[in-house]
């Protein structure tokens, strides 16, 4: 794998926008993660993807150190766990104003987790990669395709209060949904996102990166036209974190919401 900006996020956490610049700019990566560690969320399987890749350890199905137990399995002597990104929930403290003390969420890495390489015992079977149905995934997110009407031949796709529409002469339809679903995700309702409205080129940007996650992951055609396309409206600049961080977030809810949901976990 081509050398990413950190070597090992168990000592150097790195930020979303690092994992997101990284993951981009190696073609082949997400789908990678994906592959190997498709049960936990996107932003871990790069984690762990960087992580295998660090320390030479050959990616594969990852599970706690009790959990390899369970399934007869046991960790070598000496081995080192992967660390993983949490979100932990927590109470702010009321003011004398509020009656209910504001939920918030934090990140936090903790160590604990082993990849298949890691460990001798019984034999073990992955799971198949589940499939992804944008019905599904629709249906679930409560979102909806509707006609095409638009004029413009340059205009591939929109979306506008929860519906949206992909052109059919679109040449990568999947990827045009994927954006337009994270426009719906992202950008229809503002007034949930960190601090004003943003630039027209940050939601293109952001749109098309979910788009260029889902694609890649799903082994999807468009994935390097999604790469210039985002390189065209970021003109140079990077991408602020908050952006990668929400980025992330609206792709893990595009991809798990087309899963099989009685799918087995890794």
């Amino acid at each position: 794998m081509a050398t990413t900006t950190y070597t090992d996020p168990a000592a150097e956490h790195p930020t979303w926008e690092q994992l997101l610049r990284d993951s981009v700019s190696h073609p082949g990566t997400i789908s990678a993660a994906y592959s190997a560690f498709h049960s936990y969320s996107l932003g871990n399987q790069l984690l762990a993807l960087f992580q295998c890749a660090a320390r030479g350890i050959r990616p594969g199905p990852i599970a706690t150190f009790l959990h390899w137990k369970e399934l007869g399995r046991s960790v070598r002597k000496g081995e080192k766990a992967l660390t993983l990104c949490q979100p932990r929930t927590y109470a702010k403290r009321a003011t004398e104003d509020e009656d209910d003390p504001e939920l918030a969420v934090i990140f936090t890495y903790r160590r604990g987790w082993f990849v298949l390489s890691q460990t001798d015992g019984e034999d073990y079977t992955p799971p198949e990669l589940p499939t992804w149905d944008k019905a599904r995934a629709l249906d679930a997110l409560g979102l909806v395709e509707v006609p095409f009407t638009a004029t413009d031949g340059n205009v591939l796709g929109y979306s506008i209060r929860g519906r949206f529409a992909v052109s059919p002469l679109s040449p990568h339809p999947h990827k045009t949904t994927f954006h337009e679903l994270g426009h719906c995700l992202l950008h229809l309702d503002e007034e949930h996102r960190e601090g004003a409205e943003l630039p027209r080129n940050l939601k293109e940007v952001e749109a098309e990166s979910v788009a260029l996650l889902c694609s890649e992951a799903l082994g999807l055609d468009g994935a390097e036209y999604a790469r210039g396309y985002v390189q065209s409206w970021l003109q140079g600049e990077s991408i602020p974190e908050a952006s990668a961080r929400a980025i992330f977030a609206a792709a893990d809810r595009i991809l798990k919401a087309g899963r099989d949901p009685e799918a087995p976990a890794t």
